[in-house]
């Protein structure tokens, strides 16, 4: 056995029953907890300060501490005195962010904060935030977002916190939520397959088209069917060599079946929507999206 390992063995043998699962506590609450919060679930002091004073844990800011190994986001929020929240947690939860500039937090209670070039919200959270968390819930991500955030790409994160079944529309709407989120919630689908088709719907509504996200023809799934035979697909990273093959065989099953299809990529949505809008309005005006 190599000397290192030798040792670590050695250390994990020495570690007292008491010890090993105060560390396993702070592991199952993110790698930082807080040292009053220990002591009451039963936790000696001497145990929190014997993995202090051996390295097993660092002081991270007056009675918190945090595994070495800890997440360094979770550590920098609670040295400053904040919770991740806003898009800063919604990409941590896997959700659709188009882009974080800088970290996004929030404040709890009349905390002391330190955030350096962070955005901060003070804003009151619609759901009450323990005085332990050091993320917040998703609810109150989502009104951060809502209020931060431009209203499609407030949207975007909406809809794919809706897909993922990470919160329920019916539970949103009791919520007191402010009049972006309200008008967020009020045309959040959870229909959209990423967060680029949910730019898709409020920018093409001005032409009172049925517009319809995730339709099913020849047995698969298009992003938009507008009207009754423009099909407009959004391609992401995704769509290349199988994919794309099977996109290309797919678009000539729906060329004769009538349909029109109009293929754009992420570049065109974020970057050019004005070329892709042009193109649409284009289809429209010869009458591709009806029926022959």
């Amino acid at each position: 056995m190599p000397r290192t390992e030798a040792v670590c063995v050695s250390n994990i043998a020495k570690q007292s029953p008491a010890l090993i699962g105060m560390l396993a506590a702070v592991r199952r609450g993110g790698g930082v907890a807080r040292a009053r919060t220990l002591i009451d679930a039963g936790h000696s002091r001497y145990t929190v300060r014997r993995a202090v004073e051996s390295g097993q844990l660092i002081h991270v800011r007056r009675d918190w501490v945090a595994l070495p190994e800890a997440d360094h986001e979770l550590v920098w929020a609670v040295r400053a005195g904040v919770v991740v929240s806003c898009v800063s947690q919604a990409k941590r939860l896997g959700l659709w962010v188009l882009r974080v500039d800088r970290p996004h937090a929030a404040v709890v209670g009349a905390r002391r904060v330190r955030a350096g070039n962070a955005t901060v919200h003070w804003a009151e959270p619609v759901v009450p935030r323990h005085p332990d968390v050091v993320v917040d819930p998703i609810e109150n991500v989502l009104a951060l977002v809502a209020s931060c955030q431009p209203f499609e790409m407030a949207l975007a994160v909406w809809e794919s916190a809706l897909r993922g079944g990470m919160v329920a529309r019916a539970s949103l709407e009791r919520l007191p939520l402010g009049a972006q989120a309200r008008r967020i919630l009020g045309v959040a689908s959870p229909w959209s397959d990423s967060g680029l088709e949910s730019f898709v719907v409020p920018r093409l509504r001005w032409m009172r088209l049925p517009i319809v996200p995730q339709a099913w023809i020849a047995g698969h799934r298009v992003d938009f069917l507008i009207g009754e035979r423009l099909v407009l697909q959004i391609d992401g990273g995704h769509h290349v060599g199988a994919q794309r093959a099977a996109d290309i065989e797919h678009d000539a099953q729906l060329m004769l079946l009538g349909y029109h299809v109009i293929r754009v990529d992420y570049r065109q949505v974020v970057d050019r929507w004005h070329i892709v809008q042009d193109t649409i309005m284009r289809a429209v005006a010869q009458g591709l999206h009806l029926a022959g």
